[in-house]
């Protein structure tokens, strides 16, 4: 997700000495003193990068039951591929170990890419801490934005969190794909840790509360993007980058706060990706709150989550299109562009059993069962591209894959979720482990290894395959 945005990052931060720097974190309201915390911050335990194929089998293979050879070379290939020889020390602004997200694209903790990550590593007893230690390096940059921000902003979790700091402030005024709770809910599921679950709980809820606060403008229960900023591309980050459901979008001020300081921070659409995100973490969050004996937050967020059900079957469900649709913010009115995030309500559990039923048979048809499945576009739509020369138009991926094959499960339709978890397995197989994939002809596209395509080995984690076995081992 992070290319175009981050090759620029890129090229500012490069040109962007330590002096100019410090200019810019006061336009920003980044205080000197900050950085000289991070600087000076005690080091936690180091965790080092596996250097061979050889050395992450005898770290891998103890932990996985795999039905055959092939399928256990894959396993243990996509852990150290995609994570293990990902593995950096602690850099300020980051007071934890990470695992890089961008690949050549940058070196960025990716908030929606770091879920998939603490979920993957969490497997491994001996890397734990360092998926905690990566929660953790989320939630330290949460808790100084809101000591250096205005009230309305506070609990947002930015795109990125970067140790290059010129690349990092331009990233500083967006978000992401709110799979937080998701990602905690899946940490605490791998390691029953409840100590990590009560650590980061009421930071979660705020987090949660500054989406539906800052992205849910018009009070409908549907989440839209922005960015402080007022840049409409930057907006789109906060989604699937150029997700075509969003190619009209426009930055507006706040429909009711008035101030001196306010700008064109919000987009005038809602879409269902983020919605549907934002409401699996609601999910999530108010389970692991029960289970933390808090009841009156998990009452909280299940009136959330209710409201926001209601409100995508109200007005972004389209029985013509077989899925959820993008909306008109303030009117409501339907854009009837189906998109890879028209397919996340499944996970979230947002339709019907009928609503569910009419997806299946849509997933089902050529527009979205493709040679390799399923694109980022239906393929009779104008804007789908056969050799994904941009991203979220055609190109396939296999976090989306991961999780629409999963809500396809939740609904029982297993055959259909194991006939795209198991084309998209075998063509990584064939064509190696790579960021995206042509839809046609299942060609590697992007970054070899990029960490969230760990989610192909999650697949199999998750028992989503009929053809491929690999079970985790107490």
């Amino acid at each position: 997700m992070q290319a175009f945005r981050s090759r620029g990052v890129a090229r500012r931060a490069a040109a962007m000495s330590r002096r100019s720097f410090l200019g810019a974190t006061a336009v920003a309201g980044i205080t000197p003193a900050f950085l000289v915390r991070r600087l000076h911050a005690a080091q936690p335990g180091a965790y080092a990068a596996v250097t061979s194929f050889e050395e992450a089998m005898a770290k891998v293979k103890p932990h996985l039951q795999c039905g055959d050879e092939a399928t256990q070379r894959f396993a243990v290939n996509a852990y150290w591929q995609c994570l293990l020889n990902k593995i950096t020390p602690a850099e300020p602004p980051l007071r934890q170990p990470h695992i890089p997200a961008g690949g050549y694209y940058g070196h960025f903790q990716g908030l929606w890419d770091n879920m998939f990550i603490v979920d993957g590593i969490s497997v491994l007893p001996e890397y734990r801490q360092l998926a905690y230690g990566i929660l953790q390096n989320v939630f330290d940059f949460q808790a100084w934005w809101d000591a250096n921000t205005p009230e309305y902003r506070h609990g947002m979790m930015t795109n990125q969190t970067r140790p290059d700091p010129a690349g990092w402030v331009k990233s500083l005024h967006f978000s992401e794909l709110p799979l937080v709770g998701w990602g905690v809910d899946r940490v605490y599921r791998r390691t029953g840790n409840m100590e990590v679950v009560k650590t980061f709980l009421k930071p979660l809820e705020k987090f949660h509360e500054w989406y539906w606060r800052e992205r849910d403008v018009a009070d409908t229960g549907l989440i839209g993007v922005g960015s402080y900023t007022g840049d409409v591309q930057d907006a789109r980050y906060e989604t699937f980058d150029f997700e075509c459901n969003l190619d009209d979008l426009k930055m507006t001020v706040h429909p009711r706060r008035k101030g001196p300081n306010e700008g064109r921070w919000y987009g005038d659409i809602s879409i269902p990706g983020t919605t549907a995100y934002l409401l699996l973490g609601e999910r999530c969050l108010a389970r692991l709150a029960e289970l933390a004996g808090d009841h009156a937050m998990a009452q909280r967020r299940r009136k959330r989550l209710d409201r926001g059900v209601a409100a995508m079957h109200e007005h972004m469900w389209d029985e013509q299109a077989g899925t959820f649709v993008a909306v008109q913010r303030d009117s409501l009115k339907k854009i009837r562009i189906a998109t890879i995030g028209s397919w996340v309500p499944l996970l979230a559990e947002v339709p019907t059993r009928e609503m569910a039923a009419r997806m299946a048979e849509r997933l089902a048809t050529s527009d979205w069962m493709t040679p390799l499945p399923v694109p980022t576009v239906a393929r009779s739509d104008p804007r789908w591209e056969s050799g994904g020369a941009h991203f979220w138009r055609g190109d396939v991926w296999a976090p989306t894959n991961y999780q629409i094959a999963d809500g396809l499960t939740r609904y029982g339709y297993k055959e259909l979720a194991a006939r795209i978890v198991d084309a998209s397995v075998a063509n990584a197989m064939k064509v190696g482990i790579s960021e995206r994939y042509d839809s046609v002809s299942g060609k590697a596209m992007g970054v070899v290894g990029l960490p969230m395509s760990f989610t192909l080995l999650t697949m199999l984690l998750d028992g989503l395959s009929q053809r491929y076995v690999v079970k985790t081992v107490a």
